[in-house]
Order: C-alpha cells, then structure tokens, then sequence
C-alpha cells in the first residue's frame, strides 16, 4: 500500500519516461537529474503524511515477529530431543504430563525467584505439566557453585535435588559460597564431600551443554521458560504460566 502511494506520487510528477519505448526503460537507469526529481517527490511526500513512516515501521516490526517466531520454531524443533529429553537434567511436577515447561534458571537472579512460587503453583494447581529445569549459571562465580552443588544433589537423587533447588529460590538475596554450603548442609548434603563432587567432569559437560544449547536457542538472559514452541525470557505469573500451559495443550505438546 506504501509502495504503491509512493510510486503514484512519482509518476504524477511527470518524471515517468512515456516518450520511451517500455522494454528500453526496464534497462534504461535514471539521469541523475531523474534521481533528484523522484528524491524530492518522495521526500515531499513523506514530509506531507508522517503518518506513512509509522505505518512502514509497523509493517517492519510485524515482519521481523513472525520471522522471530519461524527462526525460534525451527530451532525448537531442531534440539528437541536436547530440550525435553536430557537424561541429566532435574526433572519435577507430572513426569508423564502432556505438556512440558522448561525453565533456564540462575539461583541468583532476582526474577527466577519471583517466578518460582508461581511455577510451582501453576504446575500443582494444573496436575498435568511436567518441568524441566536448566541450570544456566551467568551472574557471576557464586551462580556456577550454587548449580554445581544443585546437580551434584541430583547426582544422588530428584529428591536431594528438589530440596537444594527450594532452598536456594527461597533464600532472599545474593547466595555467597558460604550461604551455599551452609543450606547445601541444611539439605542433609555432607558439605566435604560436596566440595570434592563439584568439580567433577560430569558436572562441567552438564553445565557446558545447557550453555550451548541456550546460545544456539539465543537465550540470554534468565529466567526463560519454553512453553510449547514459544521461548519467553520473563519472569511469569501463575495466570499467564496457566494460558501459555493451555494453549501449548490445545496445540502440538512438546511432550517429553
């Protein structure tokens, strides 16, 4: 519709070459006398409706969504199995459910904390979602040791795992080494063994490999959740956790 207004707008000019044959035209480039012309034409157009700029904005920024979309479809659908089916990755809420939520998390970010009680809540009240959890430490030295000591807990069981995962979303504010080990304990972990364990290889190919499967998904910042064949870097509400597990249901289930 743009293009058209515009390509009106020239040819109302006169600068259209009617004295040329068409087929010499199609070849023939503009004098640069032509190119100011149809410069001018244009400019004085869009000086005339704004309005026009806007619209070509919108147009642009609802091309480049569904292009996102597509692009972040294709990729889904590429690491699927690495998304939904890593053997090592902690697991929680229906393990057979017909839809999965996979979250990547850092124990020290501030919105993974605020979305946790809701996830969990979400999940519970819907009785049919399974959670897969992704430990992607990126805040800093302390957030690599807290997932260290997380994936060692799962090492040994889902149920370890859960209780190291709840205390570390639940304590309010910066985890340090020493708050770690000190909840890692409360969790019933032996702490001296624990720090022997986390840094053993399987926890850094664990870690590497949740690393690179979040760059090829271009993930990055935390928490983002996909849910179905959508990836969403936000911190979600228990309502809008809802919707989204809805629609993923009433869609293709990115079933695990």
């Amino acid at each position: 519709m743009i293009a058209k207004t515009l390509a009106a707008a020239v040819l109302a000019s006169g600068i259209a070459l009617t004295a040329i044959p068409a087929a010499a035209q199609e070849n023939m480039p503009l004098s640069p006398k032509q190119v100011d012309a149809v410069k001018k034409v244009v400019r004085d157009y869009l000086m005339e409706h704004p309005e026009v700029l806007g619209e070509a904005l919108e147009s642009l920024r609802e091309k480049m969504r569904v292009q996102a979309e597509a692009d972040a479809h294709r990729m889904l659908e590429a690491r699927k199995d690495e998304i939904l089916k890593n053997v090592d990755d902690p697991v929680g809420g229906n393990l057979k459910g017909d839809v999965t939520v996979v979250e990547f998390f850092d124990y020290n970010c501030g919105f993974c904390k605020q979305a946790y009680d809701a996830l969990w809540e979400a999940v519970k009240a819907d009785g049919k979602t399974r959670i897969v959890m992704k430990e992607l430490p990126i805040l800093g030295p302390e957030s690599v040791i807290a997932s260290r000591v997380a994936l060692v807990a799962k090492a040994q069981s889902q149920a370890k795992y859960d209780e190291v995962h709840r205390a570390f979303m639940k304590f309010r504010g910066r985890l340090d080494e020493k708050t770690i080990f000190r909840l890692a304990g409360e969790a019933g972990l032996n702490v001296e063994q624990l720090k022997k364990d986390i840094t053993g290889p399987d926890i850094d190919r664990q870690l590497k490999k949740t690393s690179e499967l979040a760059r090829s998904l271009e993930i990055g910042g935390t928490p983002t959740f996909i849910i179905g064949d959508r990836i969403i870097s936000s911190a979600l509400d228990q309502g809008t956790l809802k919707q989204l597990i809805d629609v993923a249901r009433k869609g293709t289930p990115n079933k695990g």
